[in-house]
């Protein structure tokens, strides 16, 4: 499924070069504070931070999800058991030195493991639980343009939907997830696909899981924003997550995840979709409430 009309490039209608015109961002002092793939948001790039996230969580909760904010850390067993290395070259966690804690990926952990070893009642389900959180990722081996200024860093800002249900209930959830996740992008006015990924691009936990890939004319290709996964019974054996289907019948349930909003991925989208030609980059309608203005303007010279 494609969404939304496809925007041209301009000249230097690339993010980094329409952030720094417009003094959002400093990468350079936060390479000296913090080295690679960090960055310091400034002025209406900090402001839109904070409206994308109230933005989403606004969505999510009138969708019927509980809110939270979760731990930015987790054991390495839950990390393990939500379907992440923790360990090994191939690991894109961060370890704390010393202690059997990680810090998180996603909010998908921490929700993952709110009701680790319990046994649910039956009609609970499906439990509706979304979260602000931080993410560090090392992004081992990713360099070059594709990755440069806010598309591939270390750590950023995301809300994150899960759930956990009945399994007859999962093929039903996903597609209900999908359709949240394609309202909200579709009502920023980007334009977007929805991609069925193959077998061999699920990860672990993953049994079947759509990435939606938004345009980027200053980059000149398509990049994800989002993705919503049905993970089955996978994360709920390893955290031994079970409701109780009849009165001594404890089954597993299944677990769902979603990006309501990925913050520097969406920054991105912005303003390389909705820059002017007097430079100004117009705010989508959705988030002007949230950051009060209805466009960044240039800084005066």
């Amino acid at each position: 499924a494609v969404v939304g009309e496809k925007k041209e490039a301009g000249e230097g209608a690339g993010h980094v070069d329409v952030a720094l015109g417009l003094d959002l961002v400093d990468f350079e002092r936060a390479t000296k504070v913090a080295g690679s793939k960090a960055y310091f948001l400034k002025n209406a790039a900090a402001q839109l931070e904070i409206a994308l996230i109230n933005w989403a969580m606004q969505n999510v909760v009138k969708r019927g999800f509980t809110f939270m904010t979760t731990p930015d850390f987790a054991r390495e067993s839950v990390v393990a058991a939500c379907g992440f290395n923790p360990r090994g070259e191939s690991s894109q966690v961060y370890s704390i030195t010393g202690t059997d804690l990680c810090l998180v990926g996603t909010a998908e952990i921490p929700l993952g493991g709110f009701h680790a070893g319990e046994i649910l009642d039956k009609a609970q389900l499906p439990i509706k639980l979304a979260a602000f959180g931080h993410c560090f990722r090392m992004e081992a081996g990713s360099a070059g343009a594709a990755s440069r200024g806010l598309y591939r860093v270390h750590q950023f800002s995301k809300v994150e939907m899960f759930v956990i249900c009945h399994p007859d209930q999962s093929d039903a959830i996903h597609q209900e997830i999908l359709e949240i996740e394609k309202e909200m992008f579709e009502s920023l006015g980007l334009h977007f696909k929805v991609l069925d990924m193959p077998v061999d691009d699920l990860g672990s936990p993953a049994y079947r899981k759509f990435d939606i890939e938004a345009w980027m004319p200053g980059r000149g290709e398509y990049g994800e924003i989002s993705s919503a996964s049905n993970c089955t019974d996978f994360q709920a054996r390893r955290l031994n997550i079970r409701y109780r289907e009849a009165k001594g019948d404890n089954r597993f349930v299944h677990t769902l995840n979603g990006t309501a909003c990925a913050v520097p991925r969406i920054i991105v989208s912005i303003l390389e979709n909705f820059r002017e030609p007097d430079g100004s980059i117009t705010i989508p309608e959705p988030l002007r409430p949230f950051i009060g203005m209805d466009s960044i303007k240039p800084p005066p010279q």
